[in-house]
């Protein structure tokens, strides 16, 4: 059984999550919804610059739960190459979500929807990649974890300008997306570094004892906003050691700079969920709870051909409206699905209480 202090340590994750939940689901309704004559005025574009938040946050608490995952099997007592099989059986689980999610919009978008659609490199598609390579960390011990997922969070992110250079006319187009920066995909330059820097922060989170937590967060939101400042401060200089670099594509001090902005968020959420919260239901962690099932139900109902006649036809307005319908319907969806699983737990309990008593499981 959890403790409060224990459960405390998650809420704030949670609430992270969701709040990276929010800010998506309104900016992929002004991305669809709007007018495309409205789309150079400032509530756009503040909506998409603060909407390119969400995938640097996903990517940076998968790498958390992965470094709570090796540590988790490594106090186990089991030898690397199980901690090493255990960490692919994530990756291999969030492949199978990218593939299921990418084959139910082909068929719900057929007969218009092409087969490439099938093999484009989604979000849940660079999680599953970033976490197949980083499984090669849970072969290391979480200390070690903590310093070498740093390291290879900077050398990803300043590598992509490189990889971005070379010539990549020899592979094929499914391996260039899978690696290569490119706005329309998630490639594993420059996105892995957010996972790199999660399974580093994991393994930290996991090394502190319980009393140290909150000087962590301060630790997190002091290197968070030297970040953010200083990487401001380098990528303003008019030399750079790339001899080519686009900054909202492939730039290290665009990644960094979301990386301090996460970290600031991160200590916001603790702070919040500590001591504002109260341990009471908070509607934003409500969508971290179940913030796959928010993002599969959202991109299926925006991008969809539900909604045909909102698309690109609304005024600023409405596209707020319809910001905060689709908020309130997607919180109501998670809302439900939450009780119906607590539900469901409950009368699993009754049964075991009225009927034969179930073997305890080794480890629980």
């Amino acid at each position: 059984m959890k403790t409060k202090t224990s459960a405390d340590r998650l809420h704030y994750l949670d609430w992270l999550r969701g709040l990276g939940a929010v800010i998506m689901l309104q900016g992929h309704v002004f991305h669809s919804f709007m007018k495309p004559e409205l789309r150079g005025g400032g509530p756009f574009m503040l909506s998409q610059f603060v909407g390119g938040m969400p995938p640097a946050i996903f990517l940076f608490l998968t790498g958390i739960t992965l470094a709570f995952l090796m540590d988790s099997t490594e106090r186990k007592g089991l030898l690397p190459g199980a901690r090493l099989t255990a960490a692919l059986g994530r990756a291999g689980y969030l492949f199978v979500l990218a593939f299921a999610f990418r084959f139910q919009l082909w068929l719900f978008g057929w007969p218009k929807s092409q087969w490439t659609d099938l093999l484009r490199v989604d979000i849940l598609n660079a999680m599953g990649f970033a976490v197949a390579v980083l499984s090669l960390m849970a072969l290391f011990r979480t200390a070690e974890r903590a310093r070498l997922c740093a390291v290879l969070g900077l050398a990803i992110a300043f590598a992509s300008p490189w990889v971005s250079q070379a010539d990549w006319s020899w592979a094929p187009a499914i391996v260039r997306n899978y690696l290569v920066p490119d706005y329309n995909f998630f490639g594993f330059f420059p996105w892995a570094s957010y996972l790199a820097f999660g399974v580093s922060a994991g393994s930290i989170i996991r090394s502190v004892g319980k009393e140290a937590i909150e000087r962590l967060m301060q630790w997190a939101a002091l290197v968070g906003g030297i970040l953010v400042i200083a990487c401001q401060y380098f990528a303003s200089l008019p030399f750079s050691i790339y001899a080519q670099s686009e900054f909202w594509l492939n730039s290290p001090a665009q990644v960094l700079i979301k990386q301090g902005v996460t970290l600031l968020l991160a200590a916001f959420a603790f702070l919040w969920t500590r001591y504002a919260a109260n341990g009471g239901w908070s509607w934003v962690r409500q969508f971290g709870t179940t913030s796959l099932l928010v993002y599969w139900v959202h991109v299926e109902l925006v991008y969809g051909r539900w909604l045909w006649f909102l698309k690109n036809n609304l005024t600023l307005a409405g596209t707020l409206i319809a910001a905060v319908a689709v908020i309130l319907l997607m919180l109501a969806i998670s809302t439900v699905k939450t009780k119906r699983h607590r539900l469901a737990a409950a009368f699993s309990g009754l049964g075991w209480a009225f009927g034969p008593k179930p073997e305890r499981v080794p480890g629980d």
